[in-house]
């Protein structure tokens, strides 16, 4: 909706007051009085036209960063759209970050004649086709079926402006690379290009370089990849227990709004159906499930028709709902990146979080890379009801012993480094460290009690 010709800035902040009035009320109409330290680097620059290279974590207002400097120059130089393009490209590893992103560009740009299209797959792509027809200002795509429109003659790049590639690295997870490259071997040399990346690999770096032309730098927090509003436990516990700690953590009245993080997508339904049995609304989404129901499971999850989504990893850069209380990593992620990721939906806009991780005894390894990476040891809880000395005892004993000199007759010394078994002289292998008995069986229906994170989020409450 067009503002009223009379209609005067409403920021205060300098930064936000360098935007036109319309986008000045829509931020206004979103709660935003002050950027965030992403909004405060990135727009000076981007409202210049320059190429800009960002580093910074989940949930910072990085969307708002480069959509509103892009909306302005848009609106600052009207031009005539051409049938089947765009003058401003976005392209993001998966639906729900577009879908996300396109409705973002839909808020800021409320009070502009702004006209906009989000393609992706896993939908039917004749309303994309339509969607095109006619040109738009703002295209937010995935790179398949971006690049399938544009081998049907559907989608073309000649009046683009101005391109953004968000979430880099999860292109490179994802292997999307080559054809992020072929994206951008199609776009026009001329143009101003925002590149975004959560860490910065040297592959992602390479890419970064092909495609942008002295670029300012904008880095966020890189020495605290996680974020500090954010209670974060690790609890040891054995893989058949784990059904029952999870029962007993959402069933706390603190578990207000949960996601709950697991690997493999053929596990998602099965753990929802046991919830669901124990009386807790959930749902799940993952890459199996058609893009209409994953949208339909994240809008009940959005809206409170259900307490937990049960997501795999391909979700975890994409899901921006708030009002999520915990986060719990059912199983650790095989790269430690990802838990950073993870943990970032929760603590959002000022809120306190709750990010808990199950551990059994296969997954230590897993556990001593996040701590490598964040730079600490996560705090243990070891006074709930289903504690296992199994998975714990060993991260410990692996602490206490030295690494043994690799000799004479000694084979596997990574294997003796880690602190499993190794040879003797002789050829006869040693029996495996142990940690211990097993640990405690089994007991359903209790709840999670003790010195844990909820308790933590109560009191901050």
């Amino acid at each position: 909706m067009p503002l009223p010709p009379q209609a005067e800035p409403v920021a205060t902040d300098p930064v936000f007051q360098a935007l036109i009035p319309e986008l000045q009320y829509a931020l206004q109409s979103q709660g935003y009085q002050v950027p965030t330290p992403i909004q405060a680097k990135c727009l000076p620059p981007l409202l210049e036209g320059k190429d800009l290279m960002g580093s910074a974590q989940t949930g910072t207002g990085k969307t708002a960063a480069f959509t509103l400097p892009l909306l302005q120059s848009i609106a600052k130089n009207p031009r005539r759209r051409l049938p089947g393009s765009a003058r401003v490209l976005i392209l993001t590893p998966t639906r729900e970050l577009a879908a996300q992103v396109g409705e973002s560009v839909q808020r800021y740009g409320a009070h502009l004649p702004i006209r906009q299209a989000v393609v992706f797959g896993g939908v039917g792509q004749r309303p994309q086709e339509r969607a095109m027809s006619g040109g738009v200002d703002v295209l937010v795509a995935t790179p398949g079926r971006l690049l399938d429109l544009m081998q049907q003659g559907f989608i073309h790049f000649e009046a683009v402006e101005a391109f953004v590639l968000d979430e880099a690295d999860r292109m490179l997870d994802m292997g999307f690379i080559e054809d992020v490259r072929r994206v951008i071997r199609a776009l026009p040399p001329k143009r101003q290009s925002l590149f975004f990346s959560a860490t910065l690999a040297p592959e992602i770096v390479s890419l970064a370089q092909s495609m942008l032309r002295d670029p300012v730098r904008v880095t966020i927090a890189p020495e605290k990849p996680t974020v500090e509003r954010i209670v974060q436990q690790v609890l040891f516990v054995d893989r058949e227990n784990k059904d029952d700690l999870l029962r007993s953590i959402l069933q706390d009245s603190s578990a207000r709004k949960a996601i709950v993080f697991i690997q493999q997508k053929r596990f998602a339904d099965r753990l929802v159906d046991r919830l669901e049995r124990s009386g807790i609304r959930a749902v799940s989404i993952h890459g199996d499930k058609s893009q209409t129901a994953r949208t339909k499971a994240l809008e009940r999850f959005r809206i409170d028709r259900v307490k937990v989504l049960v997501a795999t990893d391909i979700a975890a850069r994409g899901i921006d709902v708030s009002g999520i209380s915990h986060v719990i990593n059912y199983h650790l992620p095989m790269e430690p990146e990802t838990y950073v990721h993870r943990i970032g939906r929760t603590a959002r806009a000022g809120a306190e979080g709750v990010a808990v991780s199950f551990c059994s005894a296969d997954e230590r390894g897993k556990l001593r890379q996040i701590e490598r990476l964040i730079r600490k040891p996560i705090p243990t809880d070891e006074s709930h009801d289903f504690h296992s000395e199994k998975a714990a005892r060993p991260n410990r004993d692996s602490r206490r012993h030295a690494k043994p000199k690799r000799g004479k007759g000694m084979r596997g010394g990574s294997d003796a480094a880690a602190g499993n078994s190794w040879t003797k002289p002789g050829g006869k292998r040693s029996r495996p460290l142990r940690g211990g008995k097993s640990g405690a069986p089994s007991r359903k229906g209790k709840r999670w009690q003790g010195n844990g994170a909820n308790r933590a989020v109560r009191q901050a409450a």
